[in-house]
């Protein structure tokens, strides 16, 4: 009898010990996600480690613009939407582009009877501003007339987008200017850009 007692408390703190690894485990791996605004709410979920220096390189990119300039840059994106050329499609979309130094260009999609030869808005905008000597971005707001969700670019956009980097801020709108916050980055991941012309090819 007295060897069942022994087999039975050495049972229980087996259990236990099983029991706080599991546990010390878990808080080694899982952590909180940083807040981000969507629709004007706030919300947070879990992450694992290998994605904590993401999303911290993200919110440290969209902590760098002023609360206020965000605003300004929805709103324009908005207004920019009202001069689009769409007679086709019927859909607008604008866009407010910053540079760097604090300039704001805006661009609408421009369409033509020749349906490929069209010109979204994240692109007229971006156009523009290499004409006037800007080629480093720190955000894009984009707008469209969808009420449901927030609209990402199109694949070409983005791929005219990352050509001036991964790690700027892109402001997914709604009509009623809540917005989404992500980067050009997540919005086409393992993208192809001007570095990887120079990597070395097979002789």
């Amino acid at each position: 009898q007295k060897c069942l007692q022994n087999y039975k408390n050495l049972a229980r703190s087996s259990a236990k010990n099983t029991v706080f690894k599991r546990r010390r485990k878990k808080r080694g791996t899982v952590h909180k996600r940083p807040l981000a605004v969507i629709d004007g709410t706030t919300q947070g979920t879990k992450v694992t480690s290998s994605k904590m220096a993401e999303e911290q390189h993200k919110s440290a990119a969209s902590a760098s613009i002023p609360d206020d300039l965000i605003q300004e840059l929805v709103r324009k994106s908005h207004s920019a939407k009202e001069k689009a050329y769409c007679p086709y499609s019927k859909f607008r979309v604008g866009a407010a582009l910053l540079t760097e130094d604090g300039t704001i260009f805006t661009g609408c999609n421009v369409e033509n009877a020749s349906y490929p030869l069209s010109c979204c808005a994240e692109r007229t905008a971006i156009y523009k501003a290499v004409t006037e000597g800007f080629k480093t971005f720190s955000a894009m707001a984009v707008a469209t007339d969808v009420e449901s969700e927030h609209l990402a670019p199109c694949g070409s956009c983005r791929q005219v987008m990352r050509e001036f980097g991964t790690d700027w801020t892109v402001y997914l709108t709604k009509p009623d200017l809540s917005y989404l916050t992500t980067t050009v980055g997540e919005l086409l991941p393992r993208s192809f850009g001007p570095d990887d012309l120079n990597r070395p090819k097979v002789k």
